[in-house]
């Protein structure tokens, strides 16, 4: 036996040690901008670079999320074997992972996060393998017909963001390795082999040091995403739920069954390849907002709003940004507004936020609600002075309608459940710095997940990395349907 066919036979075996059936997986999650100045512009520009980006897209992923530098938040899983560490943009609005790779053109080497970028290698992973156009897969990645595929054509793709930064590259399979929960505050490591781009080469804010990743991990709901794939393999029922703590930078992240907190839920719209939901009414301070967009609503259909944590912002139709703001800002007819970088309506006050202005409440179909504080919708730029985190949007969907959408503003310090079992999406208010309890599907049991890295003996003794998320959890979509 050569010294190859070793490696790879002892590599078999160490897998097979850590290769598990269904269980829940869980992330650390810290904010990316914590102890780190957010200025208005940056928020602006991640959230404009990201609503933009399937309009110039030949790729049909499902909501392709942009990997730039100002992306929020971002994970570190291991890839390969032996495994080696990625820093990978989480992404529930995308449907591939892409990590750059070995000879990349362009790609990032270093980033301003402090973190090692270096970059996957098929030939240093005794587990990686190509994938080809004839392969199912590649068809449901790429959307492309295998009618053109010649024998041994590799699987390609290409992205374009609405930036104009590009990626592109071809498909491999290996091994990622994570953290599955197997006891109360405590996991093991397991894996699954995952198909995922190899990206070859990168253009624009890609290839720029500032706050640089190795690449994205796609969570969305296509069948080539990276839940999906394990959803496939019997490593997790397709359910995974976070918590973002704005205010200590951490929070949590699972896949699989949650059982408590209990979470009331509302139905994902049907056919949308996005978390898509009803939108049935708004108030601020009690009082109603008008969502009609046309003269007594005439014409009118239901309105659906997208839940985006990775989104910074939250995102309204003008005629319904317009009339919150009015409401807002009622009882302070003295209070003076400014504009702040040409696009933050801004103003100075010196009491208490909460105290002085209404929250807003958000309903949507079977009486789930999202009330938003003063204290969510609003944030600091100076001692005094405060801006709204409301945006005007123009954005709609191919049928003509417009788009509400719910940022990281309005829906950190929730546990959000997304439900693709039962095609459901939920939250609660909640403490995202204590703990959550998830289900092993295997035993029944019940185990307790908090929002720091899980120890694990398996992977001390291997010298394997545990995948932990060293950013709070960025879920992206893009806003064209």
């Amino acid at each position: 036996m050569d010294t190859r066919a070793l490696l790879v036979g002892v590599a078999g075996l160490l897998m097979m040690c850590f290769s598990v059936a269904s269980g829940n997986l869980a992330f650390q999650v810290h904010s990316k901008f914590k102890g780190r100045q957010r200025s208005l512009s940056a928020m602006r520009e991640h959230d404009s670079r990201r609503h933009g980006r399937l309009l110039s897209a030949d790729l049909p992923l499902g909501g392709n999320g942009s990997p730039s530098a100002i992306g929020l938040y971002f994970a570190q899983i291991g890839l390969g074997n032996p495994s080696r560490d990625f820093y990978v943009q989480v992404d529930t609005g995308s449907d591939i992972l892409w990590v750059n790779c070995a000879g990349c053109d362009k790609c990032p080497t270093e980033s301003e996060l402090g973190i090692d970028l270096k970059p996957y290698d098929l030939n240093s992973s005794h587990s990686g393998k190509l994938v080809t156009c004839d392969q199912k897969f590649c068809a449901v990645a790429t959307g492309k017909s295998v009618d053109t595929c010649k024998e041994d054509m590799l699987c390609q793709y290409s992205v374009v963001y609405g930036d104009g930064s590009t990626t592109s590259g071809y498909f491999v399979e290996d091994n990622i390795h994570l953290n599955q929960v197997n006891g109360n505050f405590h996991s093991s490591l397991t894996s699954a082999n995952v198909k995922f781009g190899c990206a070859k080469k990168q253009t624009g804010d890609l290839g720029s040091s500032d706050g640089a990743l190795s690449g994205l991990i796609g969570f969305g709901q296509a069948n080539s995403s990276v839940l999906s794939q394990l959803a496939s393999a019997g490593k997790v029922k397709k359910i995974f739920a976070h918590c973002l703590d704005s205010n200590r930078g951490g929070g949590i992240f699972t896949i699989g069954e949650l059982v408590e907190p209990k979470v009331r839920t509302t139905p994902l719209a049907p056919n949308q390849s996005h978390y898509n939901i009803i939108m049935k009414g708004i108030e601020v301070g009690g009082e109603a907002v008008d969502l009609s967009s046309t003269p007594f609503g005439l014409f009118d259909r239901d309105k659906r709003a997208i839940v985006d944590s990775g989104t910074t912002l939250t995102y309204l139709p003008g005629y319904i940004y317009d009339s919150i703001l009015s409401k807002i800002t009622a009882k302070h007819p003295g209070l003076k507004l400014v504009t702040v970088e040409e696009q933050f309506t801004c103003f100075e006050y010196s009491k208490s936020l909460d105290d002085g202005f209404p929250a807003v409440k958000f309903e949507f179909a079977g009486s789930l609600y999202l009330t938003v504080y003063p204290h969510d919708y609003m944030f600091k730029i100076s001692e005094i002075k405060w801006c709204f985190g409301w945006m005007r949007s123009t954005m709609q969907s191919k049928d003509g309608e417009d788009i509400t959408l719910l940022g990281d503003l309005v829906i950190s310090n929730k546990l959000v459940l997304y439900d693709l079992v039962d095609q459901t999406i939920g939250w609660v208010e909640y403490d995202c710095s204590s703990s959550v309890k998830v289900k092993d599907e295997k035993s029944g049991e019940t185990y307790s997940v908090g929002a720091h890295a899980l120890a694990s003996g398996a992977a001390l003794t291997t010298g394997r990395a545990l995948t932990r998320l060293l950013s709070a959890l960025a879920i992206l979509y893009s806003f064209m349907l």
